[in-house]
């Protein structure tokens, strides 16, 4: 049977070390299009949601919600409503909780701080999702396949992504997720209330803003190739809602705007010329080893010493792909440590 976590696994692969913050609103470059995924927020029910694998019809207000993949507990948990049961969190979990500390500090605010967690890993339990009898299953920043779908839609509708696996923004996160809640207007809100938190935070780091930059990953141990993430990926959105520039070099390079990373050998390096800034996963040697690189040195921003090195397997690096509770737990940490080397720049 295929399952979920082969996807689940080579995205967090590639979301954090090979070895894990973008715009639908009207504040932003994408627009969130009601009409694809329900019916007007007055008309009680059905709540119909088209997504890339099928339709969902809701016929009320589900009350038992169960969460799959990464993320997604976060969105029920920021509306107030604790899900039956979600998956642990695989990266960045700094002890044995399989929760992030965003999840776990707003799970004991709400008042459940021993939630059912499935340990999906090796591919979905199905069983265990099945046992917590839930009314709707939120997959909207997920890569189940259409075997996964059809098995969940066995157990209880499930609300899918909107086009491609992992190829979401957190806003689209928060829509689609809180469409299958029947919570449309709770969602506009919580969006609403995060860019605002978003807007206030990026004022106080100035220089930040108009600086050139891309999200990329590096294997230390093998520098032939490396990863830099598209527009696609909240990584790269996120860096345009901070108000900072993505490369047009990089974006020129972009041959499936749909793919959220591109792989690229080393001897394409010089796409990377244009970033004033570069941030990537890694360790307090990854600078000086891509320094010393032959190739990847020569880059202007490495050569600087303009790269912002996120902790490997931290919250902030798991942090990467957003939810409306890691973006205010995490924005400060991440914007000072980016404004730390924007100052350093002539």
């Amino acid at each position: 049977m295929k399952t979920m976590k082969k996807s689940m696994a080579s995205l967090i692969f590639l979301l954090v070390a090979i070895s894990v913050l973008t715009a639908c609103s009207t504040s932003t470059n994408k627009e969130i299009k009601k009409d694809s995924t329900t019916s007007s927020a007055d008309e009680k029910a059905p709540i119909v949601i088209q997504h890339a694998l099928g339709e969902t019809v809701l016929k009320q207000k589900p009350e038992r919600i169960v969460t799959i993949a990464w993320g997604n507990q976060d969105i029920a948990l920021a509306l107030g409503v604790v899900p039956v049961g979600f998956s642990a969190a695989n990266y960045g979990v700094q002890d044995d909780s399989g929760m992030l500390p965003w999840t776990a500090e707003k799970l004991k605010e709400l008042g459940e701080p021993e939630p059912i967690i499935f340990q999906d890993t090796d591919g979905l339990d199905f069983e265990a999702i099945s046992d917590a009898n839930p009314d709707v299953i939120l997959a909207a920043y997920s890569g189940i396949t259409q075997e996964d779908y059809d098995m969940l839609n066995e157990i209880a509708p499930v609300v899918a992504y909107p086009e491609a696996p992992w190829v979401i923004t957190w806003q689209e996160q928060i829509m689609y997720n809180a469409k299958g809640m029947a919570m449309e207007e709770e969602g506009i809100k919580l969006i609403s209330d995060i860019e605002q938190f978003m807007q206030d935070t990026v004022k106080k780091y100035p220089e930040v803003k108009g600086k050139k930059a891309a999200f990329t990953m590096f294997n230390a141990t093998d520098l032939s190739k490396f990863y830099v993430y598209t527009l696609a990926d909240p990584r790269g959105e996120m860096l345009e809602e901070i108000g900072m520039i993505y490369p047009e070099s990089i974006q020129k390079a972009v041959k499936d705007p749909s793919n959220f990373y591109m792989e690229m050998s080393a001897e394409n390096a010089d796409v990377l010329d244009d970033a004033d800034i570069l941030i990537t996963y890694g360790h307090d040697k990854t600078l000086a080893t891509l320094q010393a690189d032959p190739i990847l040195g020569k880059v202007p921003a490495i050569q600087n010493g303009a790269v912002v090195v996120i902790g490997d397997n931290t919250p902030l690096a798991a942090a990467g792909t957003p939810s409306p509770l890691s973006i205010p737990y995490t924005m400060d940490e991440y914007l000072s440590l980016i404004s730390e080397v924007a100052k350093k720049l002539k």
